[in-house]
């Protein structure tokens, strides 16, 4: 029996602000600090043997406080732009609650939980600095619907996650709530409608255990 372990990041300074955040790169709040602490604590005991998560810096961070608690610095760690959050184009810095009074609940419900809608685009993609200096510019996105996130995602947990399951190697993801949202639809195989209301929280743990083929034996996410 193998482990797959999910963990959002602890909450950011966007969180707390209640603006969209997506590629936007910000710090974990003091409470966010403390939720991956508590994180680390339910995951006491687990042999965890690789590390993944995005190149912003929330999940990086929530995932370094992790590993030091647990002391697994030594373990790998790989970081991949594809476990980024969704791309929230023009949308993001905006305050969730000001774009509700702007264009209505019903549109901003939409942008946030359907899995085909497309927020509002920027005009032109991220520049190619940092983590995306050699990413080609054609595959950065302007904003991004949860299935187009979902098309970056899942191919980065069968090509590079699964593999290491199948070895035997519990793993840890350490990333965003689209990311996990989307990698919940897929383990699960959860309905483009039904994944509306999966919600992930921060800092909470998800524990997948499977068989050898990778089936789900058991899992402590709680199903509404």
């Amino acid at each position: 029996m193998v482990k797959l372990i999910m963990v959002r990041h602890g909450q950011s300074t966007a969180n707390a602000l209640n603006h969209y955040t997506g590629w936007s790169d910000v710090d974990l709040t003091k409470e966010g600090i403390k939720q991956a602490h508590d994180a680390a604590k339910q995951l006491h005991g687990l042999d965890i043997k690789c590390v993944h998560t995005s190149v912003l810096k929330r999940a990086i961070m929530t995932a370094y406080i992790i590993q030091d608690d647990l002391d697994i610095n030594y373990v790998p760690i790989i970081k991949s732009w594809r476990l980024n959050e969704r791309h929230y184009g023009a949308l993001r810095g905006q305050n969730k609650e000001m774009t509700r009074n702007k264009y209505g609940a019903k549109q901003v419900r939409l942008w946030r939980r359907s899995y085909y809608t497309i927020p509002p685009q920027l005009d032109k993609p991220d520049p190619s600095i940092g983590p995306y200096k050699y990413l080609d510019r054609r595959v950065m996105p302007l904003s991004e619907s949860l299935f187009q996130a979902y098309n970056r995602i899942v191919p980065y947990y069968i090509d590079v996650v699964a593999p290491k399951l199948l070895a035997g190697e519990n793993q840890l993801i350490v990333a965003h709530g689209s990311t996990i949202r989307a990698l919940i639809k897929y383990l699960e195989n959860i309905s483009d409608k039904d994944i509306d209301g999966v919600e992930v929280e921060n800092g909470v743990p998800l524990i997948y255990e499977m068989d050898t083929k990778l089936n789900i034996l058991k899992t402590n996410r709680q199903q509404k």
